[in-house]
């Protein structure tokens, strides 16, 4: 997945401020605890840190 599809994905799931946020703050425990932007930075596939994210706000698997 491309960096410009996963921002897209997270700003239509979560509204830009809070996608933003969420990828900078919140610590994803799938991810050893790191957020997902360290995540990404780490060279995790942004479509690996999207599936994390939806898995812990419940978003329905349909969208994921």
């Amino acid at each position: 997945m491309r960096l410009t599809e996963f921002q897209e994905l997270m700003h239509t799931e979560f509204g830009e401020a809070r996608g933003d946020t969420l990828l900078s703050d919140h610590s994803i425990l799938a991810l050893g605890g790191r957020t997902g932007a360290a995540a990404i930075e780490a060279g995790v596939d942004p479509r690996e840190v999207w599936r994390a994210l939806c898995a812990e706000f419940d978003v329905p698997r349909s969208r994921w």
